[in-house]
């Protein structure tokens, strides 16, 4: 049976061990199903994801508003938490005061990475050379605030590499949507990069991202939805959410030849780790428990 477009996939069955939707859009998740994007439209969404067993969820900026937006909806939810830049595309007028506005948005607990950045030579809304500096400014906050730096890349793969060799990397760098072939993923791996695998993994024609996925080591893997972008198989083309994230774990683990359970809790911890995510939680716990 043909999907049927604008309607959501199937919930599936829950994960037999949860993890965490590393990169996705809640906002633009919300208003794609016609939804405010409020709390309470949040919460709903986070709730199947739950149901699918994807338990927390990194929502990401991609301007200023979205960005302000992200660091609100972080404090809405325990399961939410956000990440903050300007994305490639939107750098052809990045001005001082959009800087200044970021880094101190980066700065909030819940803030637990600066992206998405990097490069974008698919589209054309802005220079390269006004990408360049914001991808290295961008950088440049990861490593002042200790926060992983959350990396766009759009057939811009060598010159990515070149950008964070030249300014030097954060400690954690996250390939959201890892998008390269083996040869790159093994220059990635080489540098201690982490890669997160979106729905395009589990595409039909996708076989050099599948062996990328099945090369990545276990604590380098991530998975993501990008949601409401790049739904999995075979619902591509209809909304997608973070409780698609199950589907994409579970595609990850046939790859890799493993158990999903294995491959979840492998990417929960990596989640963790990298992002900090049982601390900040700690940390907001304590607070709400002094508050």
């Amino acid at each position: 049976m043909t999907p049927r477009r604008g309607e959501r996939p199937p919930v599936p069955e829950a994960l037999p061990v949860p993890v965490v939707d590393a990169h996705t859009h809640l906002d633009a998740a919300a208003a794609a199903q016609g939804l405010p994007a409020d709390a309470a439209a949040v919460g709903e969404i986070l709730d199947r994801a739950a149901s699918a067993g994807v338990d927390r969820v990194i929502t990401v900026a991609d301007d200023l508003a979205a960005a302000r937006w992200a660091a609100e909806a972080a404090t809405w939810d325990d399961r939410v938490f956000a990440a903050c830049a300007v994305h490639p595309t939107r750098t052809a007028d990045f001005s001082d005061d959009d800087r200044a506005a970021i880094e101190e948005l980066a700065k909030q607990p819940r803030v637990v990475a600066v992206g998405e950045t990097g490069l974008d030579y698919y589209w054309d809304y802005s220079p390269p050379a006004a990408q360049r500096d914001a991808f290295a400014w961008h950088i440049d906050l990861a490593k002042r605030v200790g926060k992983p730096l959350m990396i766009h890349d759009r057939d811009a793969h060598d010159d990515i590499l070149a950008v964070l060799d030249s300014e030097g990397s954060p400690e954690d760098v996250v390939f959201h949507c890892f998008s390269g072939d083996l040869d790159f993923a093994r220059r990635c791996v080489e540098r201690g990069y982490v890669l997160s695998f979106a729905g395009p993994v589990t595409f039909s024609n996708a076989r050099a991202l599948r062996e990328a996925a099945a090369y990545a080591p276990l604590d380098r893997l991530l998975v993501e939805t990008d949601a409401p972008y790049l739904t999995p198989h075979p619902y591509r083309g209809r909304p997608n959410e973070p409780y698609c994230a199950a589907y994409t774990a579970r595609a990850l683990a046939e790859v890799r030849g493993m158990d999903v359970a294995d491959l979840a809790a492998a990417v929960s911890a990596t989640a963790n780790r990298v992002f900090s995510l049982l601390s900040v939680t700690s940390q907001h716990s304590r607070g709400e428990r002094l508050g």
